[in-house]
């Protein structure tokens, strides 16, 4: 496995378990119709290492060439 890959992995790994602590932290300290909020962090769990894999494939499929 390349070591981009290695570093996206655990970078992935940080980001994801850090939106979620943050999105299960306003569901369990919310008020009843605050916890909609909490699926901002959800999704920017699986947006941004998804946004960063295909940068950084972009990038490093042009540079091979």
């Amino acid at each position: 496995m390349a070591l981009w890959k290695r570093f996206w992995l655990l970078g992935s790994v940080v980001w994801g378990v850090v939106c979620l602590l943050n999105a299960f932290t306003i569901v369990a300290f919310s008020e009843e119709g605050e916890a909609v909020k909490a699926w901002q962090p959800l999704a920017l769990a699986v947006a941004v290492p998804a946004l960063a894999w295909l940068l950084l494939w972009a990038y490093f499929r042009l540079r091979r060439r």
